[in-house]
């Protein structure tokens, strides 16, 4: 990494000016999601502000889905980020419960259906590897892990997201992943969830490979279809047992 060029900040809404100097230092050093950013001392060193309001301001990242601060580890992005840019942070609904679901389904179908279209359209040679690559691990950990791939389905999705051309959509993806984790975590007591979702990955993929736009969109409206079908399993089950 070449050396930090990061000016003193000279003003008192010393926070919104540190995210702005990081910011620009993340775009200068060309940083991408995954990499890692330098130690909250170094940074107060070069900003000449405490490493109190560092901490501060990393913790604002940390809250929009920007950053992801591991304990021993260091501070790491997450997302792509840009002086200037808008910050908008979401508040869901922390509940585990089927109204819950329901509304974050509701809304990555939306996000999920439009990202891959764009994918279709937008990606190159190298993007539409990637997802190829990312599409054959994750089927490889569902028939050696009995269906248990969700981090590896995660993975083929931000590679779509990414290929997008629209940073929103990982963004806004990222921020609500904690909940969308859940659909993989057994709701509502549905133990085979997402299997029957499983075969729409590659016919996504092979929508996107073949610049099908609109086939894309279809793929992945009937993949968010599956999960639909199994939360409402859960849900009848749950209710069921409730009577009984």
């Amino acid at each position: 990494m070449s050396q930090l060029r990061l000016p003193p900040i000279q003003t008192t809404a010393r926070d919104d000016a540190v995210l702005e100097a990081l910011a620009g230092f993340v775009q200068q050093e060309a940083l991408q999601p995954g990499d890692k950013l330098p130690t909250e001392r170094i940074l107060a060193e070069r900003l000449k502000v405490s490493r109190n309001t560092v901490r501060e301001a990393l913790t604002r990242w940390e809250g929009l889905g920007l950053v992801e601060r591991l304990q021993g580890s260091g501070t790491f992005l997450k997302a792509a980020v840009s002086p200037h840019m808008l910050h908008m942070p979401l508040t869901l609904a922390g509940g585990n419960d089927f109204a819950s679901l329901m509304q974050t389904l509701e809304v990555r179908r939306a996000l999920e259906a439009e990202a891959v279209s764009l994918c279709a359209m937008r990606t190159g040679p190298q993007e539409l590897d990637l997802i190829r690559r990312k599409l054959e691990t994750m089927e490889e950990a569902f028939h050696s892990r009995a269906g248990m791939s969700s981090e590896e389905d995660w993975e083929f999705h931000q590679a779509i997201y990414r290929a997008s051309g629209n940073p929103l959509f990982e963004q806004l993806i990222a921020a609500m992943h904690e909940m969308f984790h859940r659909f993989w975590e057994h709701p509502l007591g549905v133990r085979d969830f997402g299997h029957a979702s499983f075969p729409y990955h590659r016919t996504i993929y092979e929508r996107i490979a073949a610049r099908d736009a609109e086939g894309a969109r279809a793929e992945a409206l009937k993949l968010i279809a599956t999960v639909e079908a199994d939360l409402r399993r859960g849900e009848a089950a749950r209710n069921q047992a409730r009577q009984a």
